[in-house]
């Protein structure tokens, strides 16, 4: 009886028991992580760039429009005087589009981000389990590897375009070798739904590609049904992005993407550029590797020279992804090397389609690399387990340093960046049906008021007219006369298609309080009045307004504001 007891306590605190344990810490922890979302809802403090001050209100612009379904010819009415084309947001075979279809703002934002980390956790753990990290005692390394890489700052509207690679990449890793079931095509066929084909998924696909091609020249083999899961997989994002397909097939009247000019480096910059890209990554796919997985890569290299412990497989995979990761970061920065203009002068496509993308891999080799160095120091003996845990907290407690929460905490809440009620004064003070007027704003991002159901002038998109930019920026050709860096900024690029000013330069976030004042400005009011301009809102008054053409009428004030509006109306 007690041989039985004792076998019975061996086996519930074997490594499997114990694993079960750490799955069960690793969902506590991605709950914690997540609760100030849930919790604060509205309250809570979540990133503005490419995130408040674009998407989130794209969503409610498209879904306000009536054309969630509109043709590839349609218009959104209620942006740039309706010249802004349906195709400029997302398919409505998108899934983020739904949850904002169905909740509201901040809580669709709040189920997308803890849908991205759940899948993002399990993808990670299902690839390091099968395929990098499987003996049953490392089970520390599976899982919290996979905490980890869930736990990154990833770019909220991405979804899963670079968070779902692991997944994806498990799943071909099985067709690979020839084992998959019906969850590997379930995979290729959800995956699409809910992630985004050219921010993402079109260089995970072509990396796929060329791991097929390696070994068909290496095994001399033509694996068909692995080359077959990645074609299914390309041709269902196609389909579900038709509107991206057709505007390449067919394309319209020049975009603004015409007009990018992005390879102006030298090559000491570019080096520079991509040094800095392989310390400290990208903002739009954040991997927060450089305070502790980059000296612990380190360490492993310095151990793998020293002892050449840890297997030769693992030795391998590790000097492999270590070198993934700087070709990605050479390839990043070299996009933006000025040899390319004549070439990219010559084909379109490498103007309108950014290929310098490829480094939205980062995160999946990043944290591969992570979760393999520490499989190899696993093998060294207890004390290094004990190293590699400690940098396993190091680096989850990092990542808890950037949640939104802690890192945003400077920022203006949801409730207070888009100021739901002040805008609602605003147009009741008005007084005139939105879509019977239009406006633009100054010293604040126009997606507040379009989120506010404004019929905008201005705005941030990737994707719209190159002849509406001309006419628009005959409004501040005199400001940006006055000014070299907002010049340079909106006649190279010019997705922020704002009223600029030469004395606020490329700030646009004046909250309540600034003593920041407009002296000069020169605004071509009869250019603003001719694109069916009336009204600007200000977050900073403007001192002149009465010689440029302008009336001030009222300044708004809301405690659940993070702004103070004046309102001026055109002459």
């Amino acid at each position: 009886m007690n041989q039985q007891l004792n076998s019975g306590n061996q086996r519930h605190a074997g490594p499997a028991f114990k694993e079960k344990r750490a799955l069960i810490l690793a969902a506590l922890l991605i709950a914690v992580y997540l609760s100030p979302l849930f919790i604060l809802g509205e309250n809570a403090h979540i990133r503005v760039q490419d995130n408040l001050d674009s998407n989130v209100a794209w969503y409610q612009v498209l879904n306000r429009s009536g054309e969630l379904f509109g043709s590839i010819n349609a218009g959104i009415p209620q942006v740039i005087n309706g010249e802004l084309s349906r195709n400029a947001f997302d398919s409505q075979f998108s899934g983020i589009v739904w949850l904002h279809v169905l909740f509201p703002s901040m809580l669709a934002f709040s189920l997308s981000q803890a849908i991205v980390c759940v899948f993002a956790f399990l993808g990670m753990y299902l690839l390091l389990r099968d395929y990098c990290v499987k003996s049953a005692d490392a089970y520390p390394v599976r899982v919290l590897g996979s905490l980890a890489f869930a736990l990154t700052p990833f770019w909220p509207s991405g979804m899963l375009s670079t968070m779902g690679m692991p997944l994806a990449l498990w799943a071909f890793l099985n067709i690979r070798a020839r084992k998959g079931t019906w969850r590997e095509w379930l995979i290729f066929s959800l995956l699409p739904f809910y992630s985004s084909f050219v921010l993402g998924f079109f260089f995970f696909l072509t990396a796929m590609l060329f791991l097929w091609l390696r070994d068909w020249i290496v095994k001399r083999k033509a694996n068909l049904l692995f080359l077959g899961s990645i074609a299914f997989m390309t041709a269902l994002y196609l389909l579900l992005d038709y509107r991206l397909v057709a505007s390449l097939l067919f394309p319209g009247p020049p975009t603004n993407r015409n007009e990018f000019l992005e390879s102006t480096g030298s090559l000491y910059s570019t080096a520079k550029l991509a040094l800095e890209n392989f310390i400290l990554g990208h903002n739009q796919v954040m991997t927060v590797h450089e305070f502790v997985i980059l000296p612990f890569t380190g360490v492993v290299l310095w151990q793998m020279i020293r002892n050449g412990g840890g297997g030769k497989r693992l030795r391998k995979w590790f000097v492999c992804l270590l070198v993934i990761n700087i070709l990605l970061s050479v390839w990043f920065a070299f996009w933006f090397y000025k040899g390319w203009a004549p070439l990219k002068e010559k084909i379109s496509i490498l103007t309108t389609f950014n290929f310098s993308r490829y480094h939205y891999l980062h995160p999946l080799f990043i944290y591969l690399m992570f979760a393999v160095g520490a499989a190899i120091l696993w093998k060294m003996g207890n004390k290094w387990r004990r190293f590699v845990r400690i940098c396993f907290v190091l680096q989850l407690a990092v990542l808890f340093y950037y949640n939104p929460e802690i890192e945003f905490h400077g920022e203006p809440t949801f409730k207070q960046f888009y100021a739901v009620q002040q805008f609602h004064d605003i147009a009741a003070f008005i007084g005139k049906p939105q879509s019977d007027y239009r406006i633009a704003s100054i010293g604040l991002h126009p997606a507040i008021a379009q989120y506010n159901g404004f019929y905008t002038l201005d705005t941030y998109n990737n994707f719209y007219p190159l002849s509406y930019k001309h006419t628009f920026r005959k409004i501040i050709a005199k400001e940006l006369d006055k000014n070299k860096e907002i010049k340079s900024y909106f006649d190279n690029w010019g997705g922020r298609c704002y009223l600029f000013t030469a004395e606020l330069g490329k700030n646009y976030e004046f909250r309540k309080g600034s003593a920041v004042k407009i002296h000069h400005l020169q605004l071509n009011i009869n250019a603003f009045k001719k694109l069916g301009g009336r009204y600007i809102l200000s977050s900073v008054p403007i001192m002149n307004a009465d010689q440029d053409g302008l009336r001030f009428l009222k300044s708004f004030n809301n405690s659940a504001s993070a702004w103070t509006i004046y309102l001026y109306e055109a002459k």
